[in-house]
């Protein structure tokens, strides 16, 4: 069992209906651990002494018609590892819940809001979380991506994790059921500095292309031809950088 000892939030956009969750920590690998999310369901971000499969569950069950309250009432209710548990949900409906186990390390703690949940612990400070609940709310014009990694920037200013920074992610689901974007720093001495340059380079060169990979709907796909040439030239000479002059 590994201590996710982390910052998150776990959210909708009501206009796109996307959904992400932006995360830091002290520990390499929490993209592969916190976040989970089904397109047109929901999100969920598990942590503390984490258990991934209260994520797992708790969507299985958003899937299956239940609010976010009702699905964090009954995987919550199931895990005898309750106490050192956090998790933080929304679903389709933009309804929010949150559970932070009384044994989880100081400081801890969440805010829910319409479209969000907010979590952390083993924080410098409740301010790592109000402040990431009102990035998010005041960043309402934002597009769901940007606006996550809003909240999460202003959640490693007001302090973040008590122990230091080690690996940072950002998870969005669209239409799809692969990722719309998918971004993980591990390893890292500035995580969340190093996610943002990361997802302003996918900003330019990543995110026109998936929009045009193959879906459901067009197994083709469209992808423009301004974006394949973009895409055939070397990454330091692609709008936003990124990579190593050849």
């Amino acid at each position: 069992m590994i201590e996710v000892t982390t910052f998150s939030i776990a959210a909708r956009c009501p206009r796109t209906q996307m959904f992400g969750v932006a995360v830091s920590t002290a520990v390499p690998g929490v993209g592969g651990l916190v976040p989970f999310i089904q397109p047109a369901v929901g999100a969920a971000a598990t942590q503390s002494w984490v258990n991934p499969y209260l994520g797992i569950d708790a969507i299985k069950l958003l899937a299956a018609g239940q609010s976010a309250q009702a699905a964090l009432d009954a995987v919550i209710a199931a895990d005898p590892g309750r106490a050192v548990r956090q998790i933080g949900l929304v679903d389709a409906a933009g309804r929010s819940a949150a559970w932070s186990g009384p044994e989880c390390t100081p400081w801890f703690g969440h805010v829910t809001g319409t479209d969000f949940a907010a979590q952390g612990n083993m924080l410098i400070g409740e301010s790592t979380i109000t402040a990431m609940a009102e990035a998010f709310v005041a960043g309402g014009s934002l597009a769901l991506p940007e606006r996550l990694l809003v909240a999460l920037e202003a959640g490693q200013r007001a302090g973040g994790d008590k122990r230091g920074r080690q690996s940072a992610a950002l998870r969005v689901m669209y239409r799809e059921e692969y990722p719309y974007l998918d971004l993980r720093v591990d390893e890292h001495a500035y995580p969340v500095a190093e996610l943002r340059r990361v997802f302003e380079v996918a900003r330019h060169q990543l995110l026109p292309f998936v929009e045009g990979l193959p879906s459901r709907a067009n197994p083709l796909g469209a992808i423009p031809a301004e974006v394949g040439a973009m895409l055939m030239v070397p990454p330091p000479f692609r709008p936003g950088g990124g990579g190593s002059a050849p």
